[in-house]
């Protein structure tokens, strides 16, 4: 029955942009992150994907969690002489992460989130009236 496909489909959605939520929470957590010693790295932003999987017990395809890509953009300095990890120059490098960013990912997560509980309730709802109609 299509009602039970969309609600695969939708069930896989909240999976993924679950999934993508615990990335970017990951992100966040570590925003504030500096190198550890001067020729190190701090923690670089984690950029989550999606792929297509075909389900063939179903015939649907269902949305995933692909690979999980770093981000290649430069990292921030913060003048702290005194740190462990400061260079010569006395800079720390510091997490690439941008919080505002992260943020405004989140709320699309939440909202893609939100909008497949939408598609499984509304089936779930159709489903219900479809089996009452038949009982009559």
């Amino acid at each position: 029955m299509d009602l039970m496909k969309s609600m695969i489909i939708a069930a896989s959605g909240l999976k993924a942009q679950g999934g993508r939520m615990r990335v970017i929470a990951e992100n966040m957590a570590n925003a504030g992150s500096t190198a550890k010693t001067p020729d190190g790295e701090p923690y670089r932003r984690k950029i989550p994907t999606f792929t297509a999987e075909l389900d063939r017990a179903t015939g649907v395809e269902r949305v995933k969690v692909g690979k999980i890509e770093r981000s290649t953009s430069a990292f921030g300095e913060r003048y702290e002489p005194g740190h462990p990890a400061a260079d010569e120059r006395g800079y720390v490098k510091t997490s690439n992460v941008n919080s505002l960013v992260e943020s405004i990912d989140m709320g699309q997560a939440q909202r893609g989130y939100e909008a497949n509980l939408n598609v499984i309730n509304t089936s779930r709802r159709m489903l219900n009236a479809t089996i009452e109609l038949l009982r009559r």
